[in-house]
């Protein structure tokens, strides 16, 4: 409710000042080591975002172009009223929700596995002594570990073997495994979130729930992409994806 972020935003602003932590302090060091990261995170994204096949990728294999049919996002999927789907006129929840659907969560992880890479040759030293000693990258890292564990590409793996659109698959995947490792090896954890068992088993749990409904998802996706249905199965495909969208939605607590 608006009355506990209010609470929680004056209470939080009372405990830094009156209670500070040097671990939530950022030196120049980590400052400018945060820098280069982010620099070479944003130039990983910005060449997946310009990748030729990255809007058709979101248009044809995903449930973006059905977010509109929904209440979820309250408005449509794209801005303007122009047939041709382009990424400045797409709108942030059907564009996060359309991976979380997928389960790929692009937006929550990729080029962080790139820019942590970089570092892997001296045992990732750098970044790990950044994670142990800054509370706001530790929670940075631990974002990004919370869309690894919602995610499952072995749902999709199908799309791999795609004529087209099988090699940007790829290219999800590759970052999505060289981040994971990268944040198993900054975190010193065997497993991600380890250290965290309570987040942990309540997303294995959800995404135990949510599973099957991906599935039906899916199979009703590669239906719909068939060019030889009839307007009625086309109509029962579609309201295949739209329920199912709905679960997940519920499932996970959120629209991504």
């Amino acid at each position: 409710s608006a009355v506990y972020n209010i609470e929680r935003l004056l209470t939080a602003g009372l405990e830094n000042h009156m209670f500070p932590d040097p671990t939530r302090e950022i030196t120049d060091d980590e400052r400018a080591l945060m820098n280069e990261m982010a620099e070479a995170a944003y130039k990983s994204y910005l060449s997946l975002k310009n990748h030729p096949d990255f809007v058709p990728y979101l248009e044809n294999m995903t449930p973006l172009r059905w977010y509109g049919d929904t209440n979820i996002a309250s408005r449509p999927t794209k801005r303007g009223g122009g047939q041709k789907m382009r990424f400045e006129d797409l709108r942030a929840i059907p564009f996060v929700g359309a991976w979380a659907q997928m389960k790929q969560n692009v937006p929550g992880y990729f080029g962080l596995g790139s820019a942590l890479s970089a570092f892997g040759g001296d045992g990732f030293r750098a970044p790990s002594k950044l994670y142990r000693e800054s509370l706001f990258f530790r929670t940075l890292v631990e974002n990004s570990m919370q869309s690894l564990l919602k995610s499952n590409f072995a749902l999709t793996r199908y799309i791999s073997r795609d004529g087209h659109y099988g090699a940007f698959w790829k290219i999800l995947f590759d970052e999505y495994s060289t981040t994971h490792r990268a944040l198993e090896a900054i975190s010193g954890q065997k497993m991600l979130l380890s250290d965290n068992p309570n987040s942990r088993i309540s997303i294995e749990l959800r995404e135990e729930i949510v599973r099957p409904l991906i599935v039906i998802q899916q199979y009703a996706l590669q239906k719909l992409r068939q060019n030889d249905l009839s307007a009625e199965e086309s109509d029962a495909y579609r309201n295949l994806v739209l329920r199912a969208m709905f679960g997940i939605i519920n499932a996970a607590r959120n629209a991504a």
